[in-house]
């Protein structure tokens, strides 16, 4: 079975795909805003990578969230809470992390069923 990739460059992916399991990362594209704004935009950008790769946010098996400040877990949690269908939450953990890019509050990393 091949490995497919999506939006790829030196350094990235921007999904990833084995078999019926999709792999994939997002960050904010608004650097000046609020983390609540950054989270709105995160998640839509998830949700057009699933549906690029044959998916949709019902079928999330794992979510990291990396907040540059875990004080931030709640304007996350307020923003996924109401993004993501009722019933289809998925495994979740919410760390506190260095940021690759000072401007980032949030970045997600994904692992979903097609």
């Amino acid at each position: 079975m091949a490995i497919e990739r999506h939006g790829t460059t030196q350094r990235y992916s921007d999904i990833c795909a084995y078999g019926n399991t999709i792999y994939l990362v997002e960050t904010p594209q608004t650097l000046d805003s609020n983390v609540a704004t950054q989270t709105h935009e995160v998640l839509a950008g998830i949700e057009k990578l699933l549906q690029q790769a044959g998916s949709d946010k019902s079928r999330l098996l794992m979510a990291t969230i990396y907040l540059r400040d875990i004080e931030d877990s709640i304007a996350v949690n307020a923003v996924w809470d109401r993004w993501i269908p009722r019933g289809t939450a998925p495994v979740r953990v919410c760390v506190e992390a260095r940021m690759a890019h000072h401007d980032f509050l949030v970045e997600v990393a994904i692992v979903a069923a097609r």
